[in-house]
């Protein structure tokens, strides 16, 4: 086990009730790495099994029973909706947390090992149609060339078509990640944290795109990030662009991902290609691709 594992389950013994230990899993977590989204998710569910177990109830005395009763309950008996997606994070929080404590010797066997996880299938995402591609390009085009000139909507919009990144990595973009003196100009998506690094990779950037950049910088002079505004205020930026274009939907970044990975799929990239250009694992790519073909099924060719 790492160190740093090893060393937060030190005080803790079978006679530990659940409060303490839910601190010393959340510094567990964080030397993982892992989003501080995550860490809240899992130990609030962790919380929620603490409120519905006996006051001070002793971690080793939890029994498969217990945990089935605790998932019974937050379905059933709570009286507060509990979807099947958060239920399956929920069995994920267990597991993850009382595997954490067995290997590290605290309990003696695992009671949330036979917890039954079920995979679920979220809805399958909107995406825009080749009519609405364009008239989404149209209506930035139309920005970009008015007076004053606006390049910002077509360089943000253009950018998450054609590179299908996600909301997360467009805020992070600082201008060194763009290599646009290099042979085949690129956007290098970058992760601070190592545990992420697998979903560094390179993207082509075109001729077109690099143009409007250049117009976009010379209008708004990005001094670090290519980007330098909130999550929301570019949310909003895409929305403003969809009613322009007159979508009766609202336009997204995970609308723009999307779209971007059943562009390639229709335009006959390798799907190995189109997972590694998108930065997900095998494994999440088996239910991503799987809704791919569907939208692929589903949405209009012209």
């Amino acid at each position: 086990m790492p160190e740093s594992s090893s060393s937060t389950t030190a005080h803790i013994t079978p006679e530990t009730p659940l409060a303490p230990i839910i601190k010393a899993w959340s510094i567990y977590l964080e030397d993982q790495g892992r989003s501080p989204h995550t860490i809240k998710a899992f130990t609030g569910d962790l919380r929620l099994l603490a409120r519905f177990l006996p006051p001070d109830y002793p971690v080793g005395r939890i029994s498969t029973d217990d945990l089935n009763r605790f998932m019974d309950w937050v379905k059933n008996g709570r009286g507060v909706p509990c979807s099947p997606k958060t239920c399956a994070r929920r069995i994920t929080s267990l597991k993850s947390f009382f595997k954490w404590l067995h290997e590290n010797g605290v309990l003696t066997t695992n009671p949330a090992e036979r917890l039954i996880q079920h995979s679920v299938l979220s809805p399958l995402p909107q995406v825009l149609s080749p009519a609405e591609v364009q008239a989404v390009l149209d209506a930035a085009q139309a920005q970009r060339v008015s007076r004053p000139p606006d390049a910002r909507p077509y360089t943000l919009v253009a950018l998450l078509l054609q590179t299908g990144i996600k909301k997360s990595e467009t805020v992070n973009i600082h201008l060194n990640h763009l290599a646009l003196d290099a042979p085949e100009p690129y956007l290098f998506v970058r992760y601070a944290s190592p545990q992420h690094r697998y979903r560094e990779r390179k993207i082509p950037l075109t001729p077109e795109w690099i143009e409007a950049y250049h117009e976009y910088q010379a209008q708004y002079r990005p001094q670090d990030r290519l980007f330098p505004w909130t999550a929301r205020r570019l949310e909003y930026l895409l929305e403003d662009l969809g009613e322009t274009a007159g979508l009766n939907k609202r336009l997204s970044f995970s609308m723009c991902r999307w779209t971007a990975a059943l562009m390639d799929l229709r335009s006959g990239m390798e799907p190995n290609a189109i997972r590694q250009k998108l930065g997900v694992s095998k494994i999440q790519w088996r239910e991503l691709y799987h809704k791919l073909q569907q939208l692929d099924e589903i949405t209009p060719r012209a």
